[in-house]
């Protein structure tokens, strides 16, 4: 149900930032309110924090196919399109989620006992690195995926 949440985020950021703008190239987000809702969305699709409350439960929940994929291939389409927008999104609100994801990844980690939980406080965290990677020099995440 968040995935769908996001998912329609991202479409209304960009009929925002077309009708705002004139173009539909998401790309080029040149209105704040629709950088901030693309950022947001992103954030939910990727698990970053403050939108990283269903991640380790749906994880947890699910079979180990389904979590596998959730994990690595649900990720892709997301970070995919950060890095495509990473260039006209908020430079201070990327960096902040970031350090907030890797320190809650890492913090909330260290509290579990179960594997897929300590797994999905560390794909928060890695994500979390992926992010500044993003915010700073582009082209140096796709080293780091």
């Amino acid at each position: 149900l968040s995935q769908a949440a996001a998912s329609a985020l991202v479409l209304f950021s960009s009929m925002t930032n077309s009708w705002h703008t004139g173009q539909w190239d998401i790309t080029q987000l040149t209105h704040p309110v629709s950088c901030l809702i693309f950022t947001s969305a992103i954030a939910m699709k990727l698990g970053l924090v403050p939108f990283h409350f269903w991640f380790p439960e749906v994880l947890q929940g699910s079979p180990l196919t389904t979590g596998l994929l959730l994990s690595t291939v649900m990720k892709f389409p997301p970070i995919t399109l950060l890095y495509m927008t990473s260039h006209s999104l908020n430079p201070t609100l990327l960096t902040s989620m970031a350090l907030l994801s890797t320190a809650v990844g890492g913090w909330m980690g260290l509290n579990q006992t179960q594997i897929r939980k300590i797994l999905a406080f560390s794909s928060i965290s890695h994500l979390g690195w992926m992010t500044i990677i993003i915010s700073y020099a582009p082209k140096l995440t796709l080293l780091n995926f």
